[in-house]
């Protein structure tokens, strides 16, 4: 076949491509008018499992089952895969009594999956099967059966699984998100399937956790003289510095910004004290908050850094927008 003949146009391409996504488009929206209790005995199996969910498919399907456990375990459902082939041959030991198994095959009849259900039905494992085929033997034996078939394949040759494998795949979500909200399953759960991730770092990093504390916080008492103040910003390098009173709560703040302002108001500044210069009452933030919280304050208030306070009103750590920069935070 020369390729360069057959080579489509660019009209051509984007009419199939159109046709391809109003194809998967329909199976899921007959997907949608086809749900009933079927889907809620499925969910109620699952949330009834005390062992794990194991999700099964050859071919596409299998690919399919993959993304779906990958789904289900990190959205609350302790949920692993399990090559149909490979179980006949020593990983049926990796289903238990207790599990529920969910087999995913658009015509129900693939050899691999009849192999192995009659074992693990045996060991008293449940079977959902997602199938194209109501009336197939997988159908037949399972405890629950969901209906994902469609009318065609996006494939204009109706060979290749394509609308079959979106509607597997939106079902599979569906009963994900179902299970997701019956277990109470938040952001921050999410978060720590995810600690990798920007949500993770968005949702389980903590001000305390960035914050220079200790002999990093810097600090000046209000009657320090204004140079003290910026040697004590020199060598922390934060671009600013805690004020406190005689009791060692939180007076003001003192900036880099501050620094300019001064300036331009006053032409010798030998004599002046920190707290003749400083911005009082400053935006603060708690150890135990986000560090999402800390960038919010940030851009709201439009300040590059912020002082970390204790229950006593006493400074006990510094962040700026560069720390949330290098932790992933922003």
């Amino acid at each position: 076949m020369n390729i360069s003949e057959n080579k489509p146009s660019a009209a051509k391409a984007l009419a199939l491509a159109r046709q391809v996504l109003a194809i998967e488009a329909q199976a899921i929206q007959d997907l949608i008018a086809r749900l009933d209790s079927s889907f809620s005995d499925a969910t109620q199996l699952m949330l009834n499992c005390s062992g794990r969910v194991v999700v099964s498919g050859m071919g596409k399907s299998g690919h399919i089952a993959r993304k779906i456990a990958s789904t289900l375990a990190s959205t609350g459902t302790p949920a692993f895969f399990v090559h149909p082939g490979e179980a006949s041959h020593g990983d049926l030991g990796m289903i238990a009594e207790n599990d529920v198994l969910i087999v995913l095959s658009n015509s129900g009849e693939s050899p691999e999956l009849l192999t192995i259900v009659p074992i693990v039905k045996r060991k008293g494992a449940k079977l959902i099967a997602m199938t194209g085929n109501p009336l197939s033997s997988l159908a037949r034996e399972a405890d629950v059966h969901l209906d994902a078939s469609v009318k065609q394949e996006a494939c204009p040759l109706g060979l290749a699984p394509t609308a079959s494998t979106t509607a597997a795949l939106a079902l599979g979500d569906a009963l994900a998100v179902a299970l997701l909200d019956a277990r109470g399953f938040g952001a921050e759960d999410f978060a720590r399937s995810h600690p990798g991730g920007a949500l993770g770092r968005r949702l389980l990093v903590h001000v305390r956790d960035l914050m220079h504390g200790g002999e990093a916080l810097p600090c000046v008492g209000e009657d320090a003289l204004l140079s003290v103040a910026l040697l004590e910003m020199t060598r922390k390098g934060l671009g600013m510095t805690a004020v406190v009173d005689g009791t060692g709560r939180l007076s003001g703040i003192y900036t880099d910004g501050d620094l300019r302002r001064t300036l331009d108001k006053s032409g010798d500044i030998r004599a002046l004290t920190v707290a003749q210069a400083m911005s009082p009452a400053p935006r603060t933030i708690a150890a135990d908050r986000l560090a999402a919280e800390a960038v919010q304050l940030m851009e709201r208030y439009k300040i590059n850094g912020l002082l970390v306070v204790d229950d006593n009103h006493a400074p006990i750590g510094a962040l700026n927008m560069h720390d949330l920069l290098r932790a992933g935070v922003v």
